[in-house]
């Protein structure tokens, strides 16, 4: 158990060579876990006076440091003590006058650890995170909390959450691989982001394998490849994306190979994404060989469950309810890959806020038939292959009317007179005269043998009404556009 007291045996008037380098150390620990303004504040000024029998002994430059430090910082900074020095078992404090202002007994942290500022550049999606060093942005939007897991990607998500609890582990380098739009991008950039977010001084570098290449080329034109190397080897996370773009690019597989061997080395996370294994990679079999002793993950086509599950998961991230019978059949349809689900799902969200139409099936199945390249081949995989001059059916009408209203068939038909039930069955009764040529006796008839002025009367009154209520004349073109009779 950490012990903390007031008071210390006597310490020597100037820390050790070896205290200063322990206490640097465990400050460059502490660092990322606080905010600059907190640390700069509360660790000015202190410094290691001592180590003796486990027990590391903290000077503080003035008094009122004292309770502030046992209160706030006393379990982090034993953590860190043992984390750089497993010989420390405790800590005390001790209030040292002679540290304030002493720049001969304690460190400048405006000098030791300067602010490393992210600087967006004009025009472009990237930072600037040191000088030279460019980063794409990483998404804020992009979690791992809010990536869907399903069997097709389960050990990627593991992989990737264990890399962003420890960056640089076991899991170096993390290799991910799979084809395009099944989220590997998601991936990358969440776990960049998940790493910021415990360590928000981390360099964390996110680009592409052409962004890295063309950096390549602009050194050796300028001769700066030395800077090029520097300015890569200070990073903290490399994450480099589309890796199967070095085949044919020699010099940049060089680069890269003692690029990775240097952030390896020094143990920091390489988190690298391919469209294939790396054995099927026509790259130099010292990188793959490389790339072979991290952590290999596949990012495969999402099965039912999933694709069902991220369907739901986005509806509600757009705010709209859909109805799920939509949702299975999206789910059922659009196999190949995450970006192409959530294309289709958006299209309907588009109808829905341009248009005013609730997505239905038939919504859904006339958008896939927009997208796909041959219409008449998709109708036929997604089961319509309907004629479009084709009249609906009543059936069909009634359900249409029902979906866009949220009220049951059967409550349309029968007795009920409330506002929510009588105006769409008004509607029915007034699409099934106008598009179906169906009379008001027989109209009547499907409605609970009604008597035919009450079909004449309903369709006359919304006739009137779809020249003064604008609500009403869209609702309206929508559900004819739904059932293809605009």
């Amino acid at each position: 158990m950490t012990t903390s007291v007031l008071a210390a045996p006597p310490a020597p008037a100037t820390a050790t060579p070896g205290l200063k380098s322990l206490w640097l150390d465990i400050l460059k620990n502490i660092e990322p876990k606080l905010q600059r303004s907190q640390f700069i504040t509360w660790f000015k000024d202190t410094m290691a006076l001592g180590l003796e029998e486990g027990t590391l002994v903290i000077g503080l430059p003035l008094p009122m440091y004292l309770n502030w430090h046992m209160e706030h910082y006393r379990t982090m900074t034993v953590e860190s003590a043992r984390a750089v020095d497993e010989r420390v078992r405790h800590i005390i404090y001790k209030v040292d006058v002679g540290l304030k202002d002493n720049p001969d007994r304690t460190f400048d942290l405006l000098e030791c650890f300067p602010e490393q500022r992210r600087r967006k550049l004009p025009g472009k999606q990237e930072v600037k995170l040191a000088e030279g060093l460019i980063s794409k942005i990483l998404t804020p939007r992009y979690m791992l909390e809010n990536f869907v897991v399903g069997s097709n990607n389960r050990l990627a998500h593991a992989a990737c959450s264990a890399v962003a609890m420890q960056p640089g582990g076991k899991y170096n380098p993390l290799f991910l691989y799979g084809g395009v739009g099944l989220g590997k991008t998601h991936l990358l950039q969440a776990t960049g982001n998940a790493i910021l977010k415990q360590s928000p001084k981390a360099t964390v570098v996110y680009t592409t394998t052409e962004d890295f290449t063309n950096q390549v080329i602009e050194a050796m034109l300028h001769q700066k490849m030395d800077q090029l190397r520097n300015r890569y080897r200070r990073v903290d996370v490399l994450i480099i994306d589309d890796v199967q773009f070095l085949a044919n690019k020699e010099r940049t597989q060089e680069e890269f190979f003692h690029t990775f061997n240097a952030l390896y080395e020094e143990r920091k996370q390489i988190i690298i994404s391919a469209d294939r294994p790396p054995k099927e990679l026509q790259l130099e079999d010292r990188l793959i060989s490389r790339f072979e002793r991290g952590m290999i993950a596949d990012v495969s086509s999402p099965d039912y469950e999933t694709r069902l599950a991220i369907l739901t998961e986005k509806a509600q991230e757009y705010e709209i309810f859909m109805d799920k019978n939509v949702l299975q059949f999206i789910a059922e349809h659009v196999t190949k890959n995450v970006r192409e689900l959530e294309g289709t799902l958006m299209q309907a969200v588009a109808q829905f806020e341009l248009e005013q139409r609730m997505p239905t099936v038939k919504s859904i199945a006339d958008i896939m038939r927009k997208l796909n390249k041959d219409p008449h081949e998709e109708e036929e995989v997604i089961g319509f292959a309907m004629d479009a001059k084709r009249q609906p059916t009543f059936q069909e009408v009634l359900e249409a009317v029902s979906r866009y209203y949220s009220v049951s068939v059967q409550d349309m038909i029968g007795a009920s007179r409330v506002r929510e039930i009588l105006i769409p069955r008004q509607i029915v009764m007034y699409l099934g005269k106008k598009h179906l040529r169906l009379s008001y006796v027989r109209l009547g008839e499907l409605f609970s043998n009604r008597d035919h002025t009450t079909v004449m009367n309903a369709c006359k009154k919304i006739d009137t009404n779809l020249q003064n209520d604008a609500l009403l004349l869209r609702e309206m073109r929508a559900i004819e556009q739904e059932l293809k009779m605009a």
